[in-house]
């Protein structure tokens, strides 16, 4: 059987996993990247333009080749990576992938980077406290779901392993359970808002 390829790494190299639908990408899923690479002093982050995801409808979801193609024109950085390395292995749910992942490369020091959105509805994820038990998580803020994230579930069910904006560099080198809230410059774009107004919602 032949596994199938992941963008290279080396041991110790810090990576951060943004993963989501990304129809369409547009300058705020950009900024987060940005953010996370510069304020987790990561090595890499890798765009994971995801099959699918598993609580939203996927009717009239473009397919995986175009999406990675619209991905690639927006995270212009010398340190992303765009892949379909969910599709490639097969996961379609964040845990099977992080199970996947740290089973494959063991010595990579890998975060998930999340929108406070999803922070928001974190509880609803499959697995998702083993997911925040395995690796660290950052979570950007995104326009109005500062609060909503801040009291999630997960916010209260991992309260005491929030560690300060301030060491938010410290992140992938700290022990899982671990998360950051990374406040900043909000970009106030959404995908939904994007495909309303060109008539595709």
């Amino acid at each position: 059987m032949t596994l199938p390829r992941l963008p290279a790494t080396l041991p110790g190299l810090r990576v951060g996993l943004y993963g989501g639908s990304f129809n369409p990408p547009h300058r705020g899923h950009a900024h987060v990247a940005r953010l996370a690479l510069q304020r987790l002093r990561l090595d890499r982050i890798w765009w994971l333009v995801s099959p699918g995801n598993p609580l939203k409808s996927t009717d009239g979801l473009p397919d995986v080749e175009r999406r990675l193609a619209a991905v690639a024109t927006v995270a212009r950085h010398p340190r992303a990576v765009v892949t379909d390395l969910e599709a490639r292995l097969g996961t379609r749910y964040t845990i099977d992938l992080v199970r996947r992942l740290t089973r494959l490369r063991p010595s990579v020091r890998f975060v998930l980077v999340i929108g406070a959105d999803n922070w928001a509805t974190f509880h609803r994820w499959g697995g998702w406290k083993e997911i925040a038990r395995t690796l660290p998580i950052a979570v950007v803020d995104r326009p109005g779901a500062t609060f909503a994230a801040l009291a999630s579930p997960a916010a209260r069910a991992f309260a005491g392993a929030r560690i300060a904006e301030r060491d938010a560099g410290l992140l992938a080198d700290l022990r899982p359970p671990a998360w950051v809230f990374l406040a900043g410059v909000k970009v106030p774009l959404s995908s939904s808002d994007l495909r309303r107004a060109a008539g595709k919602a």
